[in-house]
């Protein structure tokens, strides 16, 4: 079994001790603790403050072999740590469900086929895979010819009671942006619509689809109407099978397209359904909704990639919807039936205090966009020695690359980082692990904030505030600057 890293020096308020290592050049040897004005501040504590990084900086270190604690700064009660917290969530899920776990999408017959007549209701049943795309369904559709079905007399329903629903990730966001869409126990596309616009000799034309890489079905589900205003750049207001929205006239310039959140998962699923079975000559009634489990015979089934593959590529681009459908099914797995993203979350925190000895990981989501999360660095840092004594995550991290004053990538530099990072404005986090020139490996995390200025931001200003990016890369900047603090002091 793994030791556990003593949380003895992570306990001792906004400072923290640090163990000097035999063999280590300039090892710190002694508090980090915030030093009164006029007196000497320590290393760590002289280049958090050249990195004029408004808010609170918290982070630790620990040596991956041993498990030996190397550095910590911050107090215990921890930051968010943005979309650093699906590093935890891939952990999470592969610890309940396996690396190889497959998420399932069925079509059902609920009613006897006679001579490929369906006497009886076709039911597209989700099973919560959150790569389910239109490329998917189309040969879904595809197969449902060619399993002898040629019409369908009973009714066309999407089953998507398999997770609970939610209308947003963080309500906080504004209501536009594709990463914090609805989730149900059926998503396509991420759960978003692609509206695209162009401009035309009399006005502008404007289409809604749900395009992949082979298909581009339009869509009856969400609508968009230009409206003759400069702002807001959009409103949105639902109705009983419709997302509808107004876009700002003065915001769309000559043309342009971006993707937009559904917040009507099932319908959206079924809506394109119906047009790539029509397309296969399956004609299906309109589009019913149902949360009731379905029963019957399962014609067609689509099995999503191995958790392990949709994992790295969730660690790599960052999907929300991703972390938190994986999320709620691990949680479903583990025997509680959450209502909401925090009834999920609670669950991995204490997976995680049963399985690391945590004590101070609060996470309301699985994929840390909801900025009221707070994670010790300490605990995350824990977790990531454990894991890798079990070989768990550290390949389905994404290369973290090293930069020169002047932003460009450091070529050969030799240090190596594999991480995950997190931002939100003005919140910016970077965990995983560092192998120094030396060959000595690392695990760390590292979370700064500025939450009181962040509180000040209107929801509508959420997207792209003033002076978050300056604030941001401000803080990569630091991050860096303590991985090759890091390399240089406890790199052999």
């Amino acid at each position: 079994m793994v030791d556990r890293i003593s949380r003895r020096l992570f306990l001792g308020g906004l400072g923290s001790l640090v163990i000097p290592v035999a063999g280590l050049a300039e090892a710190p040897a002694r508090s980090l603790r915030p030093q009164l004005r006029g007196t000497e501040l320590s290393g760590v504590e002289r280049v958090i403050q050249a990195a004029g990084l408004k808010g609170e900086v918290v982070f630790a270190v620990a040596d991956v072999k041993t498990g030996t604690q190397l550095e910590a700064f911050g107090g215990k009660e921890g930051l968010p740590p943005a979309s650093v917290a699906k590093a935890l969530t891939a952990l999470y899920t592969l610890d309940v469900l396996g690396p190889n776990y497959r998420f399932e999408t069925q079509l059902v017959a609920d009613g006897p086929i006679v001579n490929g007549i369906l006497k009886g209701d076709l039911i597209l049943v989700g099973g919560g895979d959150p790569l389910l795309d239109t490329d998917a369904l189309a040969t879904m559709a595809a197969n449902l010819r060619e399993a002898g079905i040629t019409e369908v007399q009973g009714s066309f329903k999407v089953y998507d009671g398999a997770l609970p629903y939610v209308f947003s990730i963080d309500p906080g966001q504004p209501d536009h942006v594709g990463y914090s869409p609805s989730i149900s126990g059926i998503s396509l596309n991420f759960n978003r619509v692609h509206f695209e616009w162009k401009r035309g000799t009399g006005g502008y034309d404007v289409t809604m689809d749900a395009r992949s890489a082979r298909y581009t079905p339009a869509v009856d589900m969400a609508a968009m109407r230009v409206e003759n205003r400069s702002l807001p750049i959009y409103t949105y207001q639902s109705s009983a099978r419709q997302d509808r929205w107004t876009v700002a006239k003065g915001a769309l310039g000559n043309g342009g397209a971006r993707w937009l959140p559904v917040r009507k998962p099932a319908l959206y699923a079924g809506d394109v359904f119906r047009t790539l079975a029509r397309a296969n000559g399956i004609v299906l009634g309109r589009v019913q909704v149902t949360s009731q489990a379905p029963k019957g015979e399962v014609l067609v089934v689509h099995l999503s990639d191995p958790l392990e593959s949709i994992l790295k590529g969730m660690l790599k681009y960052s999907t929300n919807l991703t972390a938190e459908m994986v999320g709620l099914v691990a949680t479903k797995a583990r025997g509680v039936e959450p209502q909401t993203l925090a009834d999920s979350a609670a669950e991995m925190n204490r997976w995680a205090a049963e399985t690391y000895g945590t004590s101070n990981i609060r996470m309301v989501d699985h994929s840390g966009l909801g900025d009221a999360s707070r994670m010790d660095p300490a605990d995350l840092v824990t977790a990531l020695v454990a894991a890798r004594e079990s070989k768990a995550l550290r390949h389905l991290l994404k290369p973290f690359t090293l930069k020169d004053s002047n932003g460009r990538a450091i070529k050969g530099h030799p240090i190596t980082v594999d991480a995950k990072t997190g931002t939100l404005n003005f919140v910016s986090g970077l965990g995983g692990y560092v192998t120094t020139a030396a060959g000595a490996e690392l695990a760390f995390a590292i979370f700064t904030a500025d939450v009181p200025h962040r509180a000040t931001i209107s929801r509508e200003n959420r997207e792209r505030p003033d002076g978050a990016r300056s604030w941001n890369r401000r803080s990569r900047k630091l991050q860096q600057t303590l991985i090759e603090r890091w390399g240089a002091l406890y790199g052999s």
